[in-house]
C-alpha cells in the first residue's frame, strides 16, 4: 500500500533499489546530494546534477523536464553516505517561472523498479522559493527510510547547497544552471497539458502491461506534468507566443482589430472526446489502431494529440527497457563480485558455475524486457502505419500524396512538421516532430560538422548546401500552411552564396523582396524588421493598434539568414539577437543557417542567441531530447523526394493565391 506522506513524515523503505519519479507543472531541474552522518555534503563530487548526472548508486536526469526518473541503489552508495537528499530547482532565465508558487505543486513518488509506489509526497505551500529539498532517504539503525522534507529556499540552488555545508555552493549552482540552459536549448517543447478527460484513448480490450515492465503507467490518471488538473489541448494554455501580449491590449486589439496574435485554436472549454470509430477487438488482442484516436475539436487537433501521445509512449517504453537492462547488468555485476569474493568458488568449477548462472539471469531479464519492448513497438508501428497516410499537409512529409491535392488554406493550422524523430531501438519507427504555430521560437539549421556519422561523411560545402536546402523547404512549408498574403519571407544572403538553393523561392516569386546582400542590404532588412517589432510592441502595449502606420504589414514574417556571422557587424548582431528574443511574440520569426564554430570570435556574447533557437540539422543527428525522460533522439529533416516537382507545384499555387488576393 502506498504511503502518502506529509511534510516531516517518514516511512520505511522495503527495498534498496528504487526509482524516484518527479512530476511538475513546468520544467524543473532534478538533482541529489549525498550527506554524511551529520548531513554534510563533503564536496562537489557528492552532488548529482545535469552536468554530472552519475554517482555510485545514483543517477539523475541530464536536463530540466516536467517529468524525471532518478535511479537509486542504496547498497551501492559509498559507506560514508548516510543521507540522499532529492533537490528540485527552477531553471533560470527569461521565459521560466521565478518561484514555485507560480507553478503547479511538484509531485514526488518513491517506487520499486516495477513501478509500484512505496511513498508519495506533494510539495504544497511553496511560494517565493525557487529551489526545494523535496525528500531525503536516510539510514537509521541499519535500515533505510524516506522522509518528506519540502524545505524551500528563496535563495535558489546556491542557498540550498550552502545550507548543506557545501563549499563554493554559488559556483556549483551557476554551473548547474549553465548545463540546464544548454539542455533546454536542445529540448523539444512539450505540448500543452491535458485535462483528466483529455488523455489518449486506450481501448480496454488491449493487453495490460506485463508486470516486468518498469515503466510508469501511461499518464491517463494524471495530465502531463503532474497530478494537478490542467486544461486540455486547445484550451487557454495552448496559446501561441504573443497571445499574452495581445491579451494585454485594449479591447478590439485581440478581438477584432488589425493585430491578433492569439492562437486560432484557442478555446475556453475542454475538447470533445474522439468519435467511437474503433472496431471491436478480438478477446485478448489489442484494438486495431485508428487515425484520430485522441481528443480534440477537429480531426487535425486529434491527430496532433495522437502523434504527441505516440511520441510519449515510445519515449517511456524505451526508458522502461533501458532501465530493465541496466538493472539486469547491475545485478549480474553484483553476483559476479560475490562469486569472485567467495573463497569456496576459487577452486574447481563452482566459480564458473556461479558466473554462468549470473549471466543466464541477466540474459533472461534482458530478453523479457526486450519482449515487452517489441510488443509496444509493434503496436506503435501499426498505429504509425495508420496515422501517417491520414495526416493533413502541414503534418505530412513531402512524399505524402496529400500534397498533390494541396490548396491554399483559409486559416492557420495548429502545428507544422519540422522533420522526423527516431530511437536506435527501432530506427524505422518515425515520429513526426510537430511544433505549434505561430512559432514560439526561431530555428537554427546547423551547417557545421557535427559528431554524427552522417555529418562526418558529408563534406563541408555539401553540408552548407543541404542546410540551405532545408531552410528553403521549411520556408516553403510555412508559406503553404498560412492563408494567402498572411506570411512573408525575407532573405539575408550577404555574399550571394545561396542563389542556387533559393531558386525555388525566387523563381516562384514568393519572397517579400529579392535576397539582400552586401552590408547595405543586411542593414536595410534588419532595420525594417526591427522597426516593425518596435512599432507593433508599442501598439499592443498601448492598445493603439489603429494608430499603426498604413504601410506596416501586420502579418507574420520569417527572416532567413544565411552564412551567419559573415557580413554582420556588431550592430547587425545586436539586431539579430533582438529579433530572436522579441520577434516571435509579435509575428517576426528567425530562421538561421549557420555554423556555430564560425562565430567563436564573438565569444560568449552569442550564446543566448543559440540557446533561444531550436537547433536542427540538415542530416541525421541525435541532438534533440524529449520533455519526458530526456532520450537523445535522432532528427532527420523533411526532404523532397528525388525528381519530385511537389515543391515547385506547391509554391506555384501559393504565388497564384497571393496574386489573386493582393493586400
Amino acid at each position: 500500500m502506498t504511503a502518502e506522506l506529509v511534510r516531516g513524515q517518514n516511512h520505511t523503505l522495503p527495498q534498496t533499489r528504487l526509482e524516484i519519479r518527479v512530476s511538475a507543472g513546468s520544467p524543473v531541474v532534478a538533482g541529489a546530494t549525498l550527506g554524511d552522518e551529520h548531513g554534510t555534503v563533503r564536496g562537489t563530487e557528492w552532488v548529482a546534477h545535469p552536468g554530472s548526472p552519475r554517482l555510485p548508486g545514483l543517477e539523475v536526469s541530464r536536463q530540466a523536464a516536467a517529468d524525471h526518473r532518478l535511479a537509486v541503489d542504496l547498497d551501492a552508495l559509498p559507506g560514508a553516505v548516510h543521507r540522499v537528499t532529492v533537490l528540485l530547482a527552477l531553471p533560470t532565465g527569461a521565459g521560466h517561472p521565478a518561484r514555485f508558487g507560480a507553478v503547479a505543486a511538484p509531485f514526488v513518488a518513491v517506487t520499486g523498479l516495477d513501478g509500484t509506489e512505496i511513498a508519495t509526497f506533494t510539495l504544497i505551500g511553496l511560494d517565493t522559493e525557487s529551489a526545494v529539498a523535496a525528500l531525503e532517504l536516510y539510514r537509521r539503525q541499519g535500515a533505510w527510510k524516506v522522509r518528506a522534507v519540502g524545505q524551500g529556499y528563496s535563495a535558489g540552488l546556491a542557498g540550498m547547497l550552502a545550507d548543506q555545508g557545501l563549499d563554493r555552493a554559488a559556483e556549483l549552482a551557476a554551473s548547474i544552471q549553465d548545463a540546464v540552459a544548454s539542455g533546454l536549448a536542445r529540448s523539444v517543447a512539450p505540448p500543452p497539458p491535458r485535462a483528466p478527460d483529455g488523455e489518449r484513448v486506450r481501448h480496454p480490450s488491449g493487453p495490460a502491461p506485463a508486470p516486468t515492465d518498469p515503466a510508469p503507467p501511461r499518464p491517463g490518471s494524471e495530465p502531463l506534468g503532474g497530478p494537478t488538473t490542467a486544461p486540455a489541448p486547445g484550451a487557454t494554455t495552448g496559446t501561441a507566443p504573443g497571445a499574452a501580449a495581445a491579451g494585454n491590449a485594449a479591447p478590439g486589439t485581440a478581438g477584432g482589430g488589425p493585430i491578433d496574435y492569439a492562437h486560432p485554436r484557442r478555446q475556453t472549454s475542454a475538447p470533445p472526446p474522439p468519435p467511437p470509430t474503433a472496431p471491436a477487438a478480438a478477446p485478448g488482442q489489442p484494438a486495431p489502431p485508428v487515425a484520430g484516436d485522441a481528443t480534440g475539436w477537429s480531426m487535425d487537433e486529434r491527430l496532433y494529440n495522437q502523434i504527441w501521445g505516440m511520441f510519449e509512449d515510445l519515449a517511456r517504453a524505451v526508458a522502461a527497457y533501458r532501465s530493465a537492462v541496466d538493472f539486469a547488468e547491475s545485478r549480474m555485476e553484483q553476483e559476479l563480485d560475490r562469486a569472485l569474493s567467495d573463497p569456496r568458488h576459487r577452486m574447481g568449477g563452482a566459480g564458473d558455475l556461479a558466473r554462468e548462472r549470473a549471466r543466464d539471469k541477466c540474459q533472461d531479464l534482458t530478453a523479457r524486457a526486450r519482449e515487452v519492448l517489441d510488443r509496444d513497438l509493434s503496436q506503435l508501428a501499426a498505429e504509425s502505419a495508420v496515422v501517417e497516410p491520414a495526416l493533413p499537409a502541414p503534418y505530412a512529409g513531402w512524399d505524402n500524396p496529400v500534397w498533390h491535392g494541396y490548396r491554399v488554406p483559409m486559416e492557420l493550422p495548429m502545428a507544422l512538421r519540422l522533420g522526423d524523430l527516431h530511437l536506435p531501438e527501432r530506427t524505422d519507427l518515425r515520429i513526426p516532430l510537430l511544433v505549434r504555430l505561430p512559432l514560439e521560437r526561431g530555428v537554427w539549421i546547423d551547417s557545421g560538422r557535427t559528431a554524427s556519422e552522417a555529418a562526418a561523411a558529408t563534406g563541408g560545402d555539401r553540408l552548407r548546401r543541404l542546410a540551405m536546402d532545408t531552410a528553403v523547404t521549411l520556408a516553403a512549408r510555412l508559406l503553404a500552411v498560412y492563408p494567402a498574403n498572411e506570411f512573408s519571407v525575407h532573405v539575408i544572403d550577404p555574399a550571394g552564396a545561396a542563389a542556387g538553393a533559393l531558386a525555388p523561392l525566387t523563381d516562384a516569386g514568393v519572397l517579400a523582396a529579392p535576397p539582400a546582400s552586401g552590408a547595405g542590404g543586411v542593414s536595410a532588412v534588419l532595420a525594417h524588421l526591427t522597426r516593425r517589432v518596435d512599432l507593433v510592441q508599442m501598439a499592443v502595449r498601448a492598445g493603439a493598434a489603429d494608430s499603426l502606420p498604413p504601410d506596416l504589414d501586420t502579418g507574420e514574417h520569417l527572416l532567413i539568414v544565411n552564412d551567419f556571422p559573415h557580413g554582420f557587424d556588431d550592430r547587425a548582431v545586436t539586431q539579430l539577437r533582438y529579433l530572436a528574443d522579441e520577434g516571435p511574440a509579435v509575428g517576426v520569426h528567425l530562421l538561421m543557417v549557420a555554423d556555430r564554430e564560425d562565430a567563436r570570435d564573438y565569444g560568449p556574447v552569442l550564446d543566448p542567441l543559440w540557446r533561444s533557437l531550436l537547433r536542427v540539422t540538415p542530416v541525421a543527428d541525435d541532438h534533440l531530447v524529449d520533455p519526458w525522460v530526456g532520450h537523445a533522439w535522432t532528427y532527420e529533416p523533411c526532404r523532397v523526394p528525388e525528381a519530385s516537382r511537389v515543391l515547385e507545384q506547391v509554391l506555384a499555387l501559393v504565388a497564384a493565391a497571393r496574386r489573386a488576393d493582393p493586400r
